[in-house]
This record gives structure tokens, sequence and C-alpha cells, in this order.
């Protein structure tokens, strides 16, 4: 990053970038669901997802400085935030094979409001009437586009919102890691960890789909890799600024989702995700606006 931007502007760059890389995750995974249960889906996503971490670990100076320790501090509390992510990815997937793609993505995007809110008994921020108000209003927009009180609606809907939850506790979780500790031996714990979980669930749901060609397995590391190298962008940029400072730009995953919805599914959402989405999109510009405001 260049040594001008300020470790703000940096981190939004970052985790602009993260949100890009989720948003093409989705699309494979959405593809990917036709052919493949979840539970697998899952597997080899985080399997795969080691390998961008490992990587950049293996080329850190600053970790082979320091004799490559491969225990650290918060260890368990890195398999938990596995877990944490194994419950997001079985919601979030399941729903993408459910529901047109920048629909669930949109709804998951409440993550960002989960974010506000539960950063004040986990880390103790202080959240005002600005950014209640912001939270409110970003929270109309998702009950908007889940559409309850129509006979369309169905409970799959709530899937990405649970999804949610669980990748905002595992963003905030990161915060709780010393600065020493390398942010890609981090995702390797909880990718070990999240990987160990979906095996589980694959062996007890014994619904496991052969993969018997060469793109079945270049599909299944591209989604992987792809996630892998988003999630440690998440994990950077968290630890760089606070998350409130962070939350709307995750926003902008929602024009990502429906752009390749378009192109690659031949969906075009506009009656479920208008006006909701206006208002989830309000929310975050209203906490950044305050965010602003409160540093002038």
């Amino acid at each position: 990053m260049h040594r001008n931007l300020s470790p703000l502007a940096s981190a939004v760059i970052i985790i602009i970038a993260a949100i890009f890389l989720f948003d093409v995750q989705g699309a494979f995974i959405k593809h990917m669901g036709r052919r493949f249960p979840v539970e697998q889906i899952s597997l080899f996503r985080n399997l795969f997802g080691i390998l961008p971490n490992l990587l950049v670990l293996l080329c850190s100076a600053g970790w082979h400085a320091s004799g490559r320790p491969l225990l650290i501090p918060h260890w368990k509390l890195a398999l938990g935030r596995g877990l944490m992510l194994v419950v997001a990815q079985m919601c979030f997937y399941t729903a993408l094979l459910h529901m047109q793609l920048a629909t669930a993505t949109t709804l998951a995007f409440s993550g960002p409001l989960f974010v506000t809110l539960l950063s004040i008994p986990l880390l103790g921020h202080t959240v005002g009437w600005w950014r209640g108000a912001a939270v409110a209003v970003g929270f109309a927009g998702v009950i908007v586009v889940m559409q309850p009180g129509r006979d369309a609606f169905s409970f799959v809907a709530v899937l990405p919102i649970a999804a949610a939850l669980f990748y905002a506790l595992a963003s905030l979780s990161a915060r709780f890691f010393d600065k020493q500790t390398p942010t890609s031996l981090i995702s390797v714990y909880s990718s070990a960890s999240a990987m160990l979980a979906a095996l589980v669930l694959v062996l007890v749901q014994d619904n496991w789909v052969a993969m018997v060609a060469v793109s079945d397995w270049l599909w299944f590391i591209a989604m992987g890799t792809t996630g892998g190298c988003a999630v440690f962008l998440m994990i950077t940029a968290y630890r760089m600024a606070d998350p409130s400072s962070l939350a709307p730009f995750e926003y902008f995953g929602i024009p990502f989702s429906f752009c390749l919805g378009w192109l690659f599914f031949g969906e075009t959402p506009f009656d479920s995700l208008f006006p909701g989405v206006l208002l989830i999109v309000g929310g975050g510009l209203l906490v950044l606006w305050r965010e602003r405001m409160l540093a002038s």
C-alpha cells in the first residue's frame, strides 16, 4: 500500500477488494451448488482457502525472523472463529442455491449493521443516536428486501441474515488477536478449524458427490483460493482500522453481486431489491457521514 495513504484509506481499499472477491466466490458457489452439496463445498472452500494464507505466511520476513512460530497466544479464539465461519458458510451457501445472487448478498450485507451493534458489547465502542438511527434504517431495508408479508416469502431469506451475524462475529474477533500475530497464521488456524467442522458435517450427512472431471477440481480450487484471499484481506483491514468506520464500505458488495448475477446467471432482481436496498445502503452511508463529522 502506498506510503502516502492513511491507515484508514489503506484499510478501505483492502476491504473493497475483499468484498469483490467474496462476491466472485459467491458466484462460484452458486454455479457449483447445482451439483455438489453445501457441506462438500464448505469443506473444499476451507481446504483450498488455507493455501494463499500459507503462501503469504511462508513469504513473510517477519515470521521467519521471529523463529517461524506456529503456536499463537489466542489459538482457541482462532479455532472458535473457524466454527463461526462454517456456520455462516452453511447458511449463506444454502441461501445462494435458492435465491438470486444479488438478493442473498444484499441480505447478507446486514453484516455491517451487526458489526456496528456488536462493537458495543465486544469492543466497548459507543454508538450514539446517529449511528443507532443508521442501524435502524438499515434493518428496515433488510425487512423490505425479505418481504415477510408476501405469499412468496420463504424462511430461506432468514439464512443470509444468520450468515451475516456469524460473519460479523468472525470479523470482530480479529481485533482480539495480538498485533504481533501474523494475519495469515490466524487465517490458517480458522480455515483448518472450519475445514474439520465441514468434514464432520459431510460424514454425518453422507451425501458426498464424486468429483470425476478435472474441471470439478479446478472449480473447487478457484472457489477456495478466492475465498481464502478475501478472508485474508478482510482480517487485514479490520486489524488496521475501527470496524464501524470500515463497515459502510462493505455495501460495495451489493452492486458487485448484482453485476455478477446479471452477467453469469441472467438475474435482474429489481423488484426484490428496491426500495429496501436503498435503505440498507443509506443506513451505511449515514454511519460514514457521522464518522466524518466526529473526526472533523
